[in-house]
């Protein structure tokens, strides 16, 4: 198994731009300078020194954060790593990006913007895949099953007292009566 998760804090480095894919769906680029501390082996002292990693944004939520992502802005962007590659010139290139699932902002320009890009966060973002087919779904009513499978305990124990479990305490059930 594995994960493929990034988190990353520092400020953007330029304006966010907006193009479409020619699907029609929206692309958010832009770009996040995160520092990383090293030892200078020379002065033998700590300095940050930059790094520059691009970001992509895709679906309506892209349309709705570009208008707020300027260049200086201090967010936290929380995505996955892509890489892909290309030949231009005959040379072989490849860069490494971060498509952003959320963005959150670290510093709010005004309370304005701050209460807009609120709304904008949680607007239904445009399916990326198609779901999977034939997965067997967890209940929706979990509670109601445990409910149900202790009224049957209840009455197996009164047709038979042996099979009797101690109650438990707290109103709490015992992990073996959960029916899956």
């Amino acid at each position: 198994m594995s994960i493929n998760k990034v988190i990353i804090t520092g400020n953007l480095t330029r304006d966010a731009s907006l193009n479409a894919l020619p699907s029609g769906t929206p692309v958010c680029e832009f770009g996040v300078a995160v520092n990383e501390r090293r030892r200078n082996r020379q002065t033998d002292e700590w300095e940050d020194v930059p790094v520059f990693v691009d970001c992509n944004m895709f679906g309506t939520r892209a349309e709705k954060v570009a208008q707020y992502l300027v260049k200086g802005l201090k967010v936290t962007v929380e995505g996955k790593l892509r890489y892909s590659s290309w030949e231009k010139d005959g040379q072989k290139r490849s860069k490494l990006d971060v498509v952003a699932d959320d963005i959150e902002f670290l510093t709010a320009r005004n309370q304005d913007q701050q209460q807009q890009y609120q709304q904008a966060k949680y607007a239904p973002q445009q399916a990326q895949y198609a779901p999977p087919q034939n997965v067997i779904k967890a209940p929706r009513n979990v509670q109601s099953m445990v409910d149900q499978s202790l009224n049957e305990a209840k009455m197996a124990n009164a047709v038979n007292p042996s099979l009797a479990k101690p109650a438990p305490a707290n109103d709490a059930f015992w992990p073996e009566d959960i029916p899956f």
